[in-house]
């Protein structure tokens, strides 16, 4: 049986990059590299549930991403509606429930039709939640979640005293979700490119040079093997979280 490491996180986040690299490196059409990324999401949700990761989410598509070239986006698009056709059941075979943040009105019809469908479909039963961020922004995440409270202020549903941390994150799209544990960047690349600004305030970060359609079952291992080796501190000194844990 496959050894697992210990203190695996229960949310994990990924920054999906370097399909367009790999389809360059492999002299494939752009289009390509992003099929064999949704081969390695498939890899590593089951990976999930198999290593009793509660949460996955993955940065799919930025809201920046709309400024790439048409035809990208274009296929981009097919490709997102050909998924949530096609996966929604094995979704629910395999108790994973979908859920999709970001401001998802600019979709088609069909993309947004298919997505209320797909989170219906499989909001029970789960073992695992994968989150797909699609047309998100953490600055917009924010800013959405500050109207919320801002109008139930105006309502006089909410003092601006009772404002807290935890009111304002009850507002994000990631509402009711426990926030990364860890953060996983691939190709290289050392940013977070507006990912879950709010939510990754203490994540840890793995930033590793493989591709995303190359990141498969060992490399998504390898990245819960570094991570169950840090030491979470969350303001505290070293000492004090060993005092903690030997307790």
């Amino acid at each position: 049986m496959e050894s697992l490491p210990e203190n695996l996180p229960r949310h994990v986040a990924i920054i999906l990059d370097g399909n367009n690299r790999w389809a360059k490196k492999n002299n494939l059409p752009g289009l390509s590299g992003h099929r064999a990324g949704v081969e390695r999401v498939r890899e590593v949700v089951e990976a999930c549930g198999d290593f009793g990761v509660e949460v996955l989410t993955l940065f799919a598509f930025s809201s920046e991403n709309w400024n790439r070239p048409a035809i990208e986006v274009n296929g981009l698009m097919r490709l997102f509606l050909r998924a949530l056709k096609k996966e929604t059941g094995k979704l629910k075979k395999n108790r994973i429930r979908l859920k999709v943040i970001g401001d998802t009105s600019r979709f088609s019809r069909d993309i947004q039709k298919y997505i209320r469908e797909a989170e219906a479909s499989t909001a029970e039963d789960y073992a695992v939640t994968l989150v797909i961020a699609a047309n998100y922004g953490g600055m917009w995440d924010i800013t959405q979640a500050s109207k919320q409270v801002a109008e139930k202020v105006s309502r006089g549903e909410l003092r601006p005293e009772d404002i807290t941390e935890s009111v304002l994150e009850s507002h994000l799209s990631t509402a009711g979700l426990p926030v990364p544990d860890l953060l996983i960047r691939t190709s290289g690349e050392q940013r977070i490119s507006n990912f879950l600004l709010w939510q990754c305030a203490y994540s840890e970060f793995y930033f590793t040079e493989t591709l995303w359609p190359d990141f498969g079952r060992d490399a998504f291992r390898q990245a819960l093997s570094n991570y169950s080796c840090r030491q979470r501190r969350f303001g505290k000194t070293s000492e004090q979280v060993e005092a903690e844990t030997a307790c």
